[in-house]
């Protein structure tokens, strides 16, 4: 690609992600967990556009409260975009602003969907043609989600959750989200604690390495909502509920309002619920957001990290 026309405003979107199913095996000495995800891209976005400047630099706005995102080089974003730069020994800079509207430390990667708009954004603005393979590469040295933010759809993670297969899923499954209207949740912070309660009696790890439930891949292969619903798990919930012990009034009233299954997402504090088609889901996001919660309705799976226009 010719430097003109490499040169030039690139805007990429990156989706968030639920996951369906997360067991999280024991820590190991150096502290991380090896995991089984189910992780599925559902329709609420970040945007990202990237602009050839002397420096690196971010700017962060959104329709979600921003205040704790960094704008300097803990900004996975801006990693990223320094990552491509030495990868295809580009010398100039780039400027990156962010829209972003997936929960900032919700447990839906809107970071790490940040980090892959920047990926693929960097690569098309300084004509790199990196390729999938290599943009995951990059992509799993920045975090453990980078690389399913990059894919879309359905997919299966093991290993730290980076480790991934695609899975088929059939159909279109709808959720209703809901944002916790106040702090979020460190995802260290989070793993930290469900080891503190697993060394009580009550919560202990599954012998052996993890691994995600047949009965998962058999709902998602059918498009059978109800199936998937006897089956979502997360075993970080149940630390994420000991921090924020309010979580389980929101799960309490989804599930009593119509929902097939309600869940913390991934390290939380965000609550999914998952409902049969998508008029149920606006039913359910109606009868949330006259409690006074915000619900936004989504579905997957929907297509990882790419340019638009």
């Amino acid at each position: 690609m010719s430097e003109a026309l490499a040169a030039t405003r690139v805007h990429a979107r990156a989706p968030g992600k639920l996951n369906l199913f997360f067991e999280v095996g024991a820590v190991q000495a150096d502290g991380y967990h090896d995991v089984a995800s189910a992780y599925q891209a559902v329709s609420l976005y970040e945007e990202l556009w990237a602009e050839p400047a002397e420096g690196f630099s971010v700017s962060v706005s959104g329709t979600v409260d921003v205040s704790g995102v960094p704008a300097d080089d803990r900004n996975l974003a801006l990693r990223a975009a320094r990552m491509v730069a030495r990868e295809l020994g580009r010398e100039g800079g780039v400027h990156l602003e962010i829209v972003k509207r997936v929960p900032v430390a919700g447990g839906m990667g809107g970071g790490s969907a940040d980090a892959a708009a920047a990926l693929v954004a960097c690569d098309a603005l300084w004509g790199g043609e990196l390729g999938s393979a290599r943009l995951q590469r990059l992509g799993s040295k920045l975090g453990a989600d980078v690389p399913f933010a990059l894919m879309g759809g359905t997919a299966i993670g093991v290993g730290r959750g980076d480790q991934l297969n695609p899975a088929l899923a059939k159909g279109r499954f709808d959720w209703v989200v809901v944002p916790f209207d106040g702090e979020g949740l460190s995802t260290p912070a989070v793993y930290g604690h469900l080891d503190a309660l697993r060394e009580g009696p009550d919560i202990v790890p599954r012998l052996g390495s993890p691994s995600v439930d047949a009965a998962v891949l058999h709902a998602l292969r059918a498009g059978d909502a109800v199936a998937l619903a006897d089956s979502v798990r997360n075993d970080l919930q149940a630390a994420a509920l000991s921090l924020q012990p309010q979580l389980r009034a929101t799960l309490e009233l989804g599930e009593s309002a119509g929902a097939l299954a309600g869940m913390v997402s991934g390290s939380g504090p965000t609550v999914a619920f998952l409902a049969s088609d998508a008029e149920s889901a606006l039913d359910l996001q109606v009868t949330l957001t006259a409690a006074g919660l915000e619900a936004l309705h989504v579905h997957g799976p929907v297509a990882g990290a790419r340019i638009v226009g």
